[in-house]
């Protein structure tokens, strides 16, 4: 089983950045590693995801431009550089693991097999 542990949560004021980082417990060289999040009372929604080889990126529209997919095989970990946040960025942010495919396939999270704890990322006005 592929277990992600998220990392990087915290506390920012609007404008700061944050870098979250996961890393599974084993080889994910076949894998999509994606973010989701889930702000209090509002459903959970695609972040980013980035292809096996790391050469394929999907952002949502509201992150694009501000946020950053990283992926490094050889530590099985993906990291989310989020810059320019703001408060509607507040959320807490989960890894997950699956299949890669299209775009309109790894922005749904019932694709998805293994899901981290999450890592909250409060963004102060």
């Amino acid at each position: 089983q592929v277990q992600p542990v998220e990392s990087g949560g915290g506390l920012v004021q609007a404008g700061g950045s944050l870098r979250l980082s996961c890393t599974a417990s084993t080889d994910t060289l076949h894998y999509n590693m994606a973010w989701f999040r889930q702000a209090p009372g509002k459903e959970r929604e695609f972040v980013a995801a980035v292809s096996p080889n790391g050469q394929i990126t999907y952002y949502a529209d509201s992150v694009k431009d501000r946020f950053t997919i990283f992926r490094d095989n050889s530590k099985r970990a993906a990291d989310l550089q989020m810059d320019h946040l703001n408060p509607e960025d507040t959320a807490n942010y989960y890894c997950a693991i699956g299949h890669w495919g299209t775009r309109d396939y790894v922005i749904r999270d019932d694709t998805y097999w293994y899901w981290g704890q999450g890592t909250q990322v409060t963004v102060s006005s």
